[in-house]
């Protein structure tokens, strides 16, 4: 197996399975693997360290319980369990910067881009707007649509 890892953003929108989906048939077709990181924000509550404690080991919880949910898909696809990056950090762009400098296998960052006239997502603007210099490197950005179908993904990856 490949070293080269194709690195998708988990996060709540409905084109994370987009993005995760060709990433997985890229990796297939070239013999790489699929790395999901999954930013976590820091909560917002400064009384009692024991109340912010408990709403991070949740939120933690909560990050680990989203890419158990799709790692029996993603193994299916490539044929190996991908690799879970849980990062926490100010927003997903800054986990995003760590996660790359951390690990200098991820070559290629896949992302989708929203639909239905919402704007290319928060990560990617912020990408088009300061640059793809992530982890002290240029990183290569592969951006889906994110409304491509099962049958059009096959067909492009």
């Amino acid at each position: 197996m490949s070293a080269r890892k194709f690195l998708v953003v988990a996060d709540d929108t409905p084109e994370f399975q987009a993005a995760l989906r060709f990433a997985c048939r890229r990796a297939r077709s070239t013999g790489g693997h699929v790395a999901i990181l999954r930013v976590i924000e820091p909560a917002v509550f400064e009384h009692w360290s024991g109340v912010r404690e408990e709403i991070e080991r949740q939120a933690r919880d909560e990050a680990e319980a989203v890419l158990q949910e799709v790692a029996g898909f993603v193994q299916d696809e490539t044929g190996f369990a991908p690799e879970f990056l849980i990062v926490n950090a100010d927003n997903a762009r800054a986990g995003l910067k760590k996660a790359v400098a951390d690990d200098p296998d991820i070559k290629i960052l896949v992302l989708a881009a929203a639909v239905g006239g919402r704007g290319p997502g928060p990560l990617i603007a912020s990408l088009a707007k300061d640059g793809v210099t992530l982890g002290g490197r240029k990183l290569p950005v592969t951006l889906v649509p994110g409304d491509l179908t099962d049958a059009e993904i096959a067909d492009l990856a």
